[in-house]
């Protein structure tokens, strides 16, 4: 199973980077997807910079177990474009904007509200749906 997690406020966390070790632990296809700069097209716009914030990025993401193959910088994108049609069950964020955009995506994603105090059952939950299924 493929998840998705957004990184800044989110993954960024210590109690999401902990669940997301636990998934990977597990055997699940984890994923950061993020509305980042990658390094390239941040050098293109001379935002010399965003190579050192996106080390964090990286490091978390070793941290977690995640691949780095697995780390998506969409540029400004929304996530929506990357995630349809890839059969991520879940995508956890606390962008409000990119969460309507998952949702009306009619996609089998589901957006997830990190800002929400259930987050991590609602996850549980969608995952024990598609175990099911």
């Amino acid at each position: 199973m493929k998840v998705s997690f957004d990184f800044d406020s989110t993954l960024s966390r210590k109690d999401v980077q902990l669940f997301a070790k636990e998934l990977v632990d597990k055997g699940l296809e984890v994923w950061i997807v993020t509305s980042r700069f990658d390094d390239e097209h941040a050098m293109q716009k001379n935002w010399h910079w965003v190579k050192g914030q996106n080390k964090k990025v990286f490091d978390v993401a070793e941290q977690c177990g995640v691949n780095k193959d697995n780390i998506y910088f969409t540029c400004a994108e929304s996530k929506s474009l990357f995630l349809k049609g890839k059969s991520f069950v879940f995508h956890l964020d606390d962008d409000e904007f990119e969460l309507m955009d998952i949702l009306e995506m009619d996609d089998r994603c589901h957006p997830v509200n990190v800002e929400h105090f259930e987050w991590k059952e609602t996850c549980r939950k969608i995952l024990q749906k598609n175990l099911e299924n």
